[in-house]
């Protein structure tokens, strides 16, 4: 979208799919089939507007900053857009209060009273996404008056010659799956958090807190690494290797931790927040760092393309994921075990990956 429709035009629309989508999760009808339908037709508009903002990033950085200032660049346009993830984490718990037992068994009263604060949500929602939909009708140019770089005024592969690219370029995929193991791993698990952590007697709002700060932790820290890796260039290879080094070890903490019966390590809230909490520092934090090494990788493939591709092989693997928890769900163990097996798995992709900088390349020699 961004490649053939230019960067406004392609906020505004997807910008317009989050509107009509929230508005339809906002409908009163009393009928609960067609309520189902709109919610679900909402949803699936929502989702269709997802993928395009989260691969926003480089293509902004490319077009709007300098050499220097593309990776910080990234890592702000893409981690801070998890921030309302982070968000969902508290909102939920904090607004609508869990139910004390089965829906079937509630008092009336307390089930209309979650009815009203679940309404009252989505209301809200509508209007916060009404609110950035007119801010980016009023205002938000495709580009800058002048390119920043080289590379953002040069010409780009077209969709054909881009896609033959990345199947044809080995080193892509094992990057690829690198990225899309891990994360499509960990958004399945953190987004089935709750029911997770509930055997070991962790509430829903301790859950929630959980969330909340490892992605705001891996905001933190994710910048940080960006702004090194724009200070010192050509380092991207080196900061996955000790972030997902980092996420290897505190998701096999955590996991062993769980199996406290077998090991014997100190189960306490102490320890699953810390454990928890650093692996998503880790992986949040890596986001960035891989678009960058995306894009360097196989330039000239559009960033659209490029990360468009390795988003999609996330979500498949997430998609794989929860289909088996539909058929696994009276037991996590095996899941917890999915999450240190994959990022180890990332982190030997990563270590036999050899790293270039074609676009960096290009910036740094024409400029000279």
């Amino acid at each position: 979208c961004f490649f053939i429709l230019g960067l406004r035009v392609t906020v505004l629309l997807t910008s317009s799919l989050m509107v009509l989508g929230a508005g339809l999760r906002c409908v009163p009808v009393s009928d609960i089939e067609i309520r189902k339908k709109l919610i679900h037709g909402g949803q699936l508009l929502n989702g269709l507007a997802g993928p395009t903002v989260m691969n926003a990033a480089p293509f902004l950085s490319t077009t709007w900053f300098s050499p220097d200032e593309r990776a910080t660049a990234t890592a702000i346009a893409s981690l801070l857009n998890s921030l309302g993830s982070a968000a969902a984490f508290l909102v939920g718990p904090l607004v609508v209060p869990p139910p004390n037992g089965t829906a079937l068994l509630l008092p009336h009263s307390n089930t209309q009273h979650i009815k009203d604060r679940i309404e009252a949500m989505l209301y809200a929602e509508f209007g916060m996404v009404s609110l950035i939909f007119s801010a980016a009708l009023a205002y938000f140019p495709s580009r800058p008056p002048f390119p920043p770089s080289v590379a953002a005024a040069s010409q780009r592969l077209s969709y054909r010659r881009s896609f033959c690219r990345l199947l044809s370029n080995f080193r892509f995929l094992m990057i690829a799956l690198a990225y899309a193991i891990p994360l499509g791993v960990f958004s399945g698990w953190s987004g089935v958090l709750d029911l997770i952590l509930t055997p070991i007697h962790v509430s829903q709002v301790d859950a929630g807190w959980i969330g909340f700060w490892s992605i705001v932790g891996g905001c933190v820290v994710g910048i940080a690494m960006a702004r090194f890796a724009d200070f010192i260039r050509g380092m991207l290879k080196f900061i996955l290797l000790l972030l997902l080094s980092g996420a290897t070890l505190a998701s096999t903490w955590f996991t062993l931790t769980c199996l406290t019966t077998v090991t014997h390590l100190p189960l306490t809230t102490a320890t699953l927040y810390t454990s928890c909490i650093l692996l998503g520092i880790f992986l949040n934090s890596s986001v960035p760092i891989f678009f960058e090494l995306f894009v360097e990788t196989v330039y000239p493939v559009p960033e659209g393309i490029s990360c468009g591709v390795v988003t999609f092989l996330s979500n498949v693997f997430m998609g794989v994921l929860l289909f088996f928890l539909t058929f696994y769900h009276t037991e996590f163990s095996w899941f917890n075990w999915c999450l240190p097996g994959s990022c180890l798995l990332s982190l030997l992709l990563i270590l036999c990956f050899r790293e270039s900088y074609d676009r960096l390349y290009l910036d740094v020699v024409v400029s000279v």
